[in-house]
């Protein structure tokens, strides 16, 4: 050993690994249920495990303290119980019943089980970090309930922790990679979290089924997702729950719960252009009595980009609470801190029909008027109380506060010799400054009561809710001078001057917005393997610009979906919904007369599937989705707008997940949007309208397919490999289609190893992304800029969990 510093840390290493070796696994299981010993015994060795769930209910564990060889440790907690294990040539253990089982019966709380096959594996609640599932059987995005997927006559598709950590997800844009319809978009300066749902734009998002509102006036940072156990997305209108939403679907984020079960990791990331992310993540009980729980999640990012002068600086910090009053009342607090100090990546400007051909690094922003600083703060509090089995009573409340100020270089296409001027937009080929700092709060509160009972052979799960929502923004900005007027930039041959800019605030005007909304859904399970779902909902919304009504809308919007389960393996349904959308009027000029909302509506058919004892789900839906009153800015006056029509995506959709053999998970998905189109009643120029053109950012084929294994015994237990694939066709670049973004395919993988070190799990992980280095375009801002996507990426990690 050449470094004689190294020497003590290696002898500690190698004195770990001996007493490791020579006394087993350490185990720290305490006496309860047999099935969750069992859950904590699988990950504290790491041993494989296949048991029916049958022979273990109702039976109890010895308890399980100290060093021990796997076969000790099973002999312990299975003490007393009429079970043996046995070794299959694999290496896996399999728990059957005694063949002769001792004369002494177990107690009064245990029951002996007749001989049975053994089917089943140990299974993982949803929420445990160590499940390795790629796919969920319930999801609760759709109807505010937690309902199967496979009673749930919607489109609904979950994206699991485990997907999360396989990819090594660090924006919500990339786990939404392996969602079909799903597309990431790009605008103010690619710090927002954009997507198109079902070729609609939407920069909405939920968090554990609250609202997330963008900031108007300064780009907010991209969510963080230390603190996400997994994602929903509903595909289609989901006013009837949500509100005002727009229609191509609902992004929810869920969040990690506190947990009882102490566990405890840490993450050290580091990867391409001076990435580094350190996680941490712990939750256990505060009290003995397990009445008080928390969690905390906190995390601080540092990276460069391949793009010139792009930069992140993020800290966040998400501790939370759970009050277990009662056995039937419970109270959660969650909050979140982010304090960003980000830099725009503003994109390529396009040249002909096509992204400009400069260097993928290249920016076009000045980098003196190129920032994002601010914070974000979030409080969320909620209970709930059951009555009894049947009937439970939720209400809760959640405060945001946001603080930033932008600073923002906007562009338009270049002339013939590749030259932007500093001038006001509409003039020439401008480049200029487009700058704002905003405050805003917003409020959000819900009170939703549940109830099930029976009328007759129908059983039905009811939902009444009530919800409010307020939005206040200040807003200041300046426009749009950057430097010298008429001075020039060459995108081919940049010049980027270092003067200090002087900025010039002025205060626009304070814009409130506030709506509240009565909803009822019905989930009805008839005879035959039918499931209905019907609902409707009333929405009130205004809007005020320094107290000037701007907007004044109301709705009703109803949903009705029918699903049919002829097989316990296959589900066929159907649905309509309708959706009430934004509002056209409320962050334009005070010039802007009132505008009707936007409006929609959705056909929808489709089918679900489980394959493998459910182990392997896959999905296909065709819907037809309609948006109305499209605004576009006026022809004579471009700071106000106007609707010219409607706009409506056709198409189908294809999504699969889950494990196909043990330790091969897989997810995919595809989408084929076969019309996506604009109909404008009138023309952008104030004209005849046209109806041949194809919606912005919405590709005719699209899609993704990931797949891992993970080795379950041997010399290779806890090597797990991964590959995948993520491709889209040619797309418009604005709805004019005066410009398309090229079709891509770029190729991923993973390699990662998992081993046990003093009763600890330790995992090595490096991922590659667009790994044959593929220069690709994702999405524009719907008029001239495109985003660039990344060149060839490494990014490794090392994870401590315990």
């Amino acid at each position: 050993m050449s470094n004689p510093q190294l020497k003590p840390l290696v002898a500690a290493l190698m004195a770990v690994l001996f007493t490791n070796a020579a006394h087993g696994e350490h185990f720290d299981i305490p006496e309860q249920p047999l099935n969750q010993a069992l859950l904590q015994f699988g990950k504290q060795s790491r041993q494989p495990l296949l048991y029916n769930t049958d022979l273990t209910d109702r039976l109890r564990s010895r308890a399980l303290y100290g060093d021990y060889t796997i076969r000790e440790a099973i002999g312990i907690l299975l003490a007393g119980a009429p079970l043996e294990a046995v070794t299959n040539p694999e290496g896996t253990l399999t728990l059957r019943p005694k063949a002769n089982p001792p004369l002494e019966q177990p107690s009064s709380s245990t029951t002996t089980l007749p001989k049975v096959k053994v089917t089943g594996k140990a299974e993982y609640a949803d929420d445990d970090p160590d499940n390795p599932d790629y796919n969920r059987a319930n999801a609760s995005t759709a109807t505010k309930t937690d309902t199967p997927i496979m009673e749930t006559p919607y489109s609904v598709k979950v994206v699991p922790r485990q997907v999360l950590q396989d990819q090594q997800v660090i924006r919500v844009e990339d786990a939404l990679t392996n969602v079909a319809g799903v597309q990431t978009g790009f605008s103010n300066g690619g710090l927002s979290d954009t997507f198109s749902v079902r070729g609609f734009q939407t920069s909405t998002m939920y968090r554990d089924g609250y609202l997330l509102p963008d900031g108007y006036g300064a780009s907010q940072a991209r969510r963080e997702t230390p603190n996400i156990d997994h994602i929903e997305v509903l595909k289609g209108p989901g006013s009837i729950l949500y509100g005002r939403s727009d229609p191509g679907g609902v992004i929810n984020l869920v969040t990690k719960k506190p947990q009882a079960t102490p566990y405890h990791a840490i993450q050290q990331q580091f990867g391409s252009y001076d990435r580094y992310r350190t996680t941490a993540d712990s939750t256990g009980a505060i009290t003995d009595d397990n009445k008080l729980l928390y969690r905390a999640n906190l995390s601080y990012e540092s990276a460069n980009s391949f793009r010139d002068f792009v930069s992140t600086d993020s800290v966040f910090f998400a501790p939370s609470f759970t009050w277990n009053i009662s056995d039937r009342t419970q109270a959660n607090l969650n909050i979140e801190y982010n304090h960003f100090n980000n830099t725009n990546d503003s994109g390529v400007p396009v040249v002909g029909n096509r992204p400009a051909p400069v260097p993928i690094n290249r920016q076009i922003a000045d980098p003196r008027n190129n920032s994002n600083i601010g914070d974000r703060t979030y409080l969320g509090v909620d209970w709930t109380h059951e009555f009894n089995d049947d009937w439970k009573l939720t209400h809760r409340f959640s405060a945001e506060f946001f603080d930033a100020t932008q600073l923002f270089t906007f562009f338009v296409m270049p002339d013939d010799n590749g030259n932007l001027y500093n001038a006001p937009l509409g003039q020439g080929h401008p480049r200029g400054a487009n700058n704002g700092s905003s405050q805003q709060q917003n409020y959000f509160t819900t009170l939703n009561l549940t109830g099930k009972f029976d009328t007759g052979v129908i059983k039905h799960t009811m939902l009444w809710g009530f919800d409010y929502f307020a939005l206040d923004n200040q807003f200041a900005g300046e426009c749009c001078a950057l430097g010298i007027p008429g001075e020039s930039f060459n995108i081919y041959n940049p010049t980027y001057p270092t003067t200090p800019l002087v900025h010039n605030f002025v205060k626009g005007p304070d814009r409130n917005t506030e709506w509240y909304g009565l909803y009822y859904q019905d989930q009805i399970k008839l005879p035959f393997n039918l499931y209905g779902n019907v609902g409707v909902r009333y929405d009130n919304a205004v809007g005020t610009n320094d107290g000037a009504v701007t907007t004044d809308d109301d709705r009703v919007s109803p949903r009705g979906g029918l699903l049919w389960r002829p097989r316990e393996w296959l589900s066929v349904y159907g649905n309509y919904s309708e959706n009430f959308g934004p509002s056209n009027s409320f962050f334009n000029t005070p010039d802007q007369p009132p505008l009707a909302p936007q409006t929609a509506e959705e056909w929808e058919v489709g089918a679900k599937t489980e394959f493998l004892d459910g182990r392997l789900t896959a999905g296909f839906a065709y819907f037809d989705l309609i948006r109305n009153n499209l605004t576009v800015p006026d022809p004579v006056n471009f700071l106000i707008s106007r609707t010219v029509g409607q706009q409506e995506s056709r198409g189908y959709e294809f999504e699969a997940a889950g494990e196909i053999l043990p330790g091969w998970r897989v997810i995919g998905a595809y989408t084929h949007l076969a019309y996506a189109n604009v109909n404008y009643d009138v023309g952008f120029d104030g004209g005849p309208g046209d109806t041949g053109h194809r919606i912005y950012g919405a590709p005719r084929n699209f899609g993704s397919l990931w797949n891992t294994y993970e080795f379950q015994a041997g010399d290779l237990h806890g090597l797990k490999l991964g590959a995948g694939v993520i491709a889209a066709s040619e797309a418009q670049g604005s709805n004019q289609n005066n410009f398309q973004t090229p079709g891509y395919a770029t190729l991923n993988l993973l390699a990662s190893y998992s081993l046990n070190l003093a009763g600890k799990k330790l995992t090595f992980q490096l991922n590659a992304n667009n790994l044959l280095d593929k220069t690709y375009y994702q999405g524009t801002n719907s008029a001239n800029r495109v985003g660039v996507g990344a060149p060839r990426t490494f990014l490794g990690s090392v994870r401590l969990e315990f």
